[in-house]
């Protein structure tokens, strides 16, 4: 079987419908756009947000809430993920090598999910108590970078 040989299991697709071939095809004349309008001529459009004359989803619909555009966006790390990397020291360089964090200008947050059992060295922009705690438990330091 070569991709050469493949075709589409019998049944399975149409030819396209050929429009304005005369008036023997049963798609000649107007060519299935009806008679005359807007909707008739070349270049009509549709936007796909246009419900005629009815009020618009967007309209219907109530607002809700709002959208802080001053929300500081952290990049999140489990203790339990710092526990299973080779060192002792980690700050975000190294931390982006290990594919932990993904953004270079995002700031990072640890969070206290998982278990630690021995000492690193780690600066972060973040930290939950919980991460702070379980670091500090297992011998390490924790460092805020601004």
């Amino acid at each position: 079987m070569r991709l050469s040989n493949l075709k589409p299991v019998e049944g399975s697709s149409r030819d396209r419908k050929r429009l304005g071939r005369g008036p023997g095809s049963g798609t000649g004349s107007q060519s299935g756009r009806g008679h005359k309008g807007q909707k008739a001529r070349s270049g009509y459009k549709n936007k796909y947000w246009n419900e005629g004359g009815q009020m618009p989803l967007a309209r219907r619909l109530p607002k809700r809430g709002f959208t802080n555009i001053f929300k500081t966006e952290y990049q999140i790390i489990n203790v339990g993920n710092l526990a299973k990397l080779d060192g002792t020291e980690f700050d975000k360089e190294t931390l982006l090598k290990s594919r932990l964090l993904r953004n270079k200008t995002l700031p990072f947050k640890v969070l206290g999910n998982g278990e630690i059992n021995r000492p690193i060295t780690i600066k972060a922009n973040c930290f939950s108590e919980s991460a702070k705690a379980k670091i500090e438990k297992a011998g390490g330091k924790v460092e805020v970078m601004p």
